[in-house]
């Protein structure tokens, strides 16, 4: 393994504050229904693998078993969302890039909430293209360190062709291509997970003191409290 990963722990921390926001419900819901969407309609989460994975995050914030269904629902027929995943990107201070994950029914309006917070924060909007060409998009799942020996790690490793595993003090990491994000459905059966999600793992990593690495990951949190903003990812190590 390559050792306590400062990045890591930053994810894994990020994940958990997540849990505490006022509207991880409504973001959550959005990530179910368009799970349906993307799905073509499909509801089984045993067929739906990104379905699957996102009524667990749920299920990890305590949501109520009917407004999973309601977001099942809000996915396909006549009353169906409409929603979809837009990826933003944009710049900030200091060199950082960000990759914003987003599910919207208004792009017009999620795209001027975020320029409006970059423009505060000495940041700007880029255009498609202008920093996903510093990322990998990938995979990663991870798992407490209580719950899986190193050894099965590794074997889940190697049958998803992951190209790193990393750890932390509590979790195990294990990165692998997006191509083979399906593949889930079928290793993870029988193996209790934390969570599994699609990654960009940054190219070039840059390195901020902590002064200007606390500004960055409160301009990630702002980003991250707007309600359509999933998931942001940054360049910083």
């Amino acid at each position: 393994m390559s050792g306590h990963s400062k990045w890591a722990n930053i994810k894994r921390k990020k994940g958990v504050n997540d849990k505490i926001k006022a509207n991880v419900f409504a973001k959550t819901s959005h990530l179910i229904t368009i799970a349906v969407i993307e799905g073509g309609g499909i509801t089984q989460p045993e067929n739906n693998v990104k379905l699957r994975l996102a009524i667990d995050k749920a299920k990890s914030a305590n949501m109520p078993k009917e407004n999973i269904n309601r977001a099942i629902e809000r996915g396909f027929g006549p009353n169906k969302m409409m929603l979809k995943e837009v990826v933003y990107e944009g710049f900030g201070p200091y060199g950082v890039s960000f990759l914003i994950l987003s599910t919207t029914d208004n792009s017009n309006r999620t795209s001027s909430e975020i320029r409006n917070l970059l423009d505060k924060n000495s940041g700007k909007l880029g255009t498609q293209g202008s920093v996903s060409y510093l990322f990998k998009k990938c995979a990663f799942v991870s798992f407490q360190k209580t719950e899986i020996k190193e050894d099965v790690a590794f074997k889940l490793g190697e049958e998803l062709e992951a190209f790193n595993i990393d750890e932390d003090e509590s979790h195990i990491f294990v990165f692998f291509p997006f191509s083979n994000f399906g593949l889930l459905k079928t290793h993870l059966a029988n193996i209790k997970y934390d969570m599994a999600e699609i990654d960009y793992l940054p190219l070039s990593p840059i390195a901020l003191d902590s002064e200007k690495e606390g500004r960055v990951l409160a301009i990630i949190e702002a980003l991250e409290e707007l309600d359509d903003v999933q998931r942001v990812y940054t360049n910083i190590c």
